[in-house]
């Protein structure tokens, strides 16, 4: 024996009495059409099961409906009603037989209902219509079955629908039931994981009152949402479409579940201009010729139909429902899972006005390349403005600023990143140029001055200042003014090496040989003195010995410098962020700063002595000089430091450039050029006694 449980009445009764009713409305909300082709359809399976003899022979089914108009109190009294063994009224001897499977129900809260009751009793239980994912929960509803996929398949398959049409701001409606909730909870979770943003939650139900519909109505007009879900049964949401209707809602691209998606009522002229445009899934459905031809001979006059059968399923039990798997008249494969369900096959269904429109469903328009989503406080993730992407910063495929390579920047679109401006001191911009200049220009001067006095060795004042020094000075000064060359263009391991090293050993050079002169210049004044012989132990091979000693040890530290740490070239990225500096790193700073110091103590001893010689004779003024060219050197060189430390960039090696410049064009003009002003200018003064005065005997 096998129950059915449909909802047509609001309590027990059977097709037949509804014929003989004569289509009566009896204390329920209507006489449900389709429900009543469910009780037909189950008296077609069950006569043609029992017709072949090749599915269960010898084994006859029998079967007994009863009503639940859809109400869970209903369906639990009829599902009491058909397991419990009575005896016929007509007999006292023959009882009839228990009850071992039911078929029920539509509603996935009135199976809840069914399912938790009889679950302990073992009595199978086969739902037609109920999806509810919570029925698959085989510890509470251990004997549940159904033939329609549970909501959790069609809860995935509305979710990647809603993911394929790029839809991430969007609205659903639920029915306050079971199959409402759990479907939205399952189909909330499946898009969480997608990003998709939910703005409201409207739950409605056809027992509702009518403030609440509106309220729903309210919340969806208020709302930016342009596609809405509505998870809900024909029956629950047709209040809804009506108030819908009636406040001329439209422009909605609707998403149904398999509840209403095929519903006869959306498809109505009044209702289509709403409701038009609405696309869900439907549970496959498959022709049955000979179901049509049994439902049109339905007569109530016809005997064999005056009642139902009242014979029920005799040897069918939940174990076997379990095992059960053939391939049907139609090629399909029917079995159960471990949870009691069917395999899920859904087919889509898009009813709209007009092709090739996809509706446009999101809070916030995807950012542009080279922002970045910012969320909006208070508002869910969907919701956000775009905020443009920070420097050294890009977005083109995804929503989030990623920083550029370390080399590389952002271009003014902050959609692709470029290679940064390769920057260092050339010879063709105009600081280059300006610095080429003046360093061409000292060594052209120093290369003149040379001349003049090679021209006029002869005279008392080439002379006076020992030739010898003074041209090996010159010499110095013209490589000095050089070397400010190698710090103009780009870095290489070679110039990097040579820049410094160059500087060091040309610089230690000089002011060696100005050591050397400002020596000569005190030992001859202090000869002059009684009794001092102090000229004839400081002759040119002293001079000599002092020059190339001192230049000797500049040159030991370039030489260990280049041996332990040399300088080499290096890109910096730390003082601008569009550029990379080309510079050359000292290497080893201990050294660098040794170099720069030794010079320091050259200078320094020189400034010292010619200080001390400060009052000799108006007419022997090269101690003046050279103290005048010392302080300029010791002064360009101490700010140097400070500025140099403090540039940043190719403005470092300008600084360096100025440095040498500065103290080499000092030297020059201070020690060399009054005397060319003599030579050239002043040939009267050019004389040994104008030149000696009273000092007559200093033997210079």
């Amino acid at each position: 024996m096998i129950g059915g449980i449909f909802p047509i009445f609001n309590k027990q009764e059977n097709v037949n009495a509804y014929f003989e009713r004569k289509m009566q409305r009896i204390n329920c909300t209507g006489f449900d059409l389709r429900a009543f082709r469910w009780t037909q359809v189950m008296m077609f399976a069950i006569d043609e099961i029992n017709q072949d003899e090749g599915l269960l022979p010898n084994i006859s089914l029998g079967y007994k409906i009863t009503d639940s108009c859809a109400s869970p109190s209903n369906v639990l009294r009829a599902s009491f009603t058909l397991v419990s063994v009575e005896k016929e009224e007509e007999s006292t001897t023959q009882c009839q037989l228990p009850l071992t499977a039911l078929v029920a129900e539509s509603g996935s809260s009135q199976s809840l209902a069914v399912a938790g009751t009889l679950g302990p009793f073992k009595v199978p239980m086969v739902s037609y219509f109920s999806t509810c994912a919570c029925l698959s929960d085989r510890r509470k509803y251990p004997s549940f079955f159904r033939t329609i996929p549970s909501d959790y398949y069609q809860a995935k398959a509305l979710a990647s629908l809603v993911k394929r049409y790029r839809w991430t701001w969007i609205g659903v409606l639920q029915s306050d039931n079971d199959y409402g909730r759990n479907g939205i909870s399952a189909f909330t979770k499946e898009v969480d994981k997608m990003g998709v943003c939910i703005a409201f939650i409207g739950t409605i139900l056809r027992t509702y009152p009518q403030s609440k519909i509106v309220e729903v109505v309210e919340m969806i007009k208020q709302s930016t949402v342009k596609v809405i879900l509505a998870f809900v049964p024909e029956g629950d949401l047709y209040p809804l479409m009506k108030e819908i209707v009636k406040q001329n809602i439209t422009g909605i691209q609707w998403i149904a579940s398999e509840a209403w998606v095929t519903a006869a009522r959306p498809s109505t002229p009044e209702i289509f201009k709403s409701f038009g445009g609405t696309v869900g899934f439907v549970v496959r459905k498959m022709a049955m010729p000979k179901l049509g031809r049994y439902l049109k001979n339905i007569s109530p006059y016809s005997p064999s139909q005056s009642s139902f059968v009242s014979d029920f399923w005799e040897t069918m039990v939940s174990d076997q429902l379990q095992r059960v798997s053939f391939v049907d008249g139609y090629g399909q494969n029917v079995f159960f899972d471990e949870n009691g369900d069917p395999p899920a096959s859904y087919e889509v269904i898009n009813w709209q006005l007009r092709e090739g429109e996809i509706p446009k469903a999101v809070c916030s328009d995807t950012c542009p390349n080279g922002t970045r989503k910012a969320q909006i406080k208070g508002r869910p993730i969907c919701c956000f403005d775009c905020i443009t992407c920070a420097d050294g910063s890009i977005s083109n495929r995804t929503a989030d600023c990623i920083l550029c390579p370390e080399e590389y920047w952002s271009n003014e679109r902050r959609d692709k990143c470029v290679m940064k401006i390769t920057e260092f001191l050339s010879y063709i911009e105009t600081m280059g140029i300006i610095l080429t200049a003046l360093s061409l220009f000292g060594a052209s001067l120093t290369v003149a001055i040379m001349i003049v006095f090679i021209h006029f060795r002869e005279t008392p004042i080439v002379k006076a200042n020992n030739s010898e020094l003074s041209s090996l000075l010159l010499v110095s000064l013209f490589f000095c003014f050089l070397c400010p060359l190698t710090f103009i263009g780009e870095p290489t391991t070679w110039s990097c090496m040579l820049r410094h090293t160059a500087f060091g050993v040309t610089f230690g050079l000089c002011i060696s040989c100005v050591l050397g002169k400002t020596v000569v210049v005190v030992s001859a004044f202090r000869a002059t003195l009684p009794g001092n012989k102090l000229a004839g132990k400081f002759g040119p091979v002293q001079q000599r010995v002092v020059v190339f000693s001192c230049t000797a040890i500049q040159i030991v530290i370039c030489v260990l410098w280049l041996i332990i740490n040399p300088p080499f070239p290096e890109k910096v990225l730390k003082y601008y962020n569009k550029k990379i500096i080309l510079e050359c790193n000292t290497g080893s700073d201990a050294a660098f700063y040794a170099v720069l110091g030794y010079i320091g103590l050259l200078s320094a001893i020189c400034l010292i002595l010619a200080f001390l010689a400060r009052k000799l004779p108006d007419n022997f003024n090269e101690a003046k000089f050279i103290s005048f060219s010392m302080l300029i050197f010791c002064v360009v060189w101490v700010t140097f430091i400070p500025a140099y430390i403090s540039s940043p960039g190719k403005y470092t090696v300008a600084v360096e450039i100025f440095a040498i410049l500065s103290s080499a064009f000092g030297l020059l003009l201070c020690i060399f050029v009054p005397k060319c002003y003599i030579i050239l200018i002043k040939p009267e003064r050019n004389t040994k006694k104008h030149l000696m005065g009273k000092f007559q005997n200093a033997g210079l």
